[in-house]
């Protein structure tokens, strides 16, 4: 396996899971207007309120998953997740 081809499986990686990121939270629950009823977010979001006793915490998972899904990726997050794709294609690419 070349250097070459690691680097590139780790710039797709990187640019998939950036564009990857909003549809998934999207088919998760996490939408623009909203969590939506029935979804995997409504339930991590009544899974969050029991514990919390009755409320779900600001800074918490779902409150920061729903403001992605509201407003988008801050720019630390974009780059976090694609710093992640990024070495998630680059070990596919060894594997493989």
């Amino acid at each position: 396996m070349g250097l070459l081809t690691i680097a590139a499986a780790s710039v797709i990686g990187a640019g998939g899971a950036v564009v990857a990121a909003p549809v998934v939270l999207g088919a998760i629950g996490f939408t623009s207007v909203g969590i939506a009823a029935g979804s995997y977010a409504a339930g991590m979001m009544s899974t969050a309120a029991i514990a919390n006793g009755g409320g779900v915490a600001a800074g918490g998972l779902v409150a920061l998953l729903q403001s992605a899904g509201m407003a988008g990726l801050t720019a630390g997050a974009t780059a976090g997740v694609a710093s992640t794709g990024g070495v998630l294609g680059g070990i596919a690419a060894l594997i493989i």
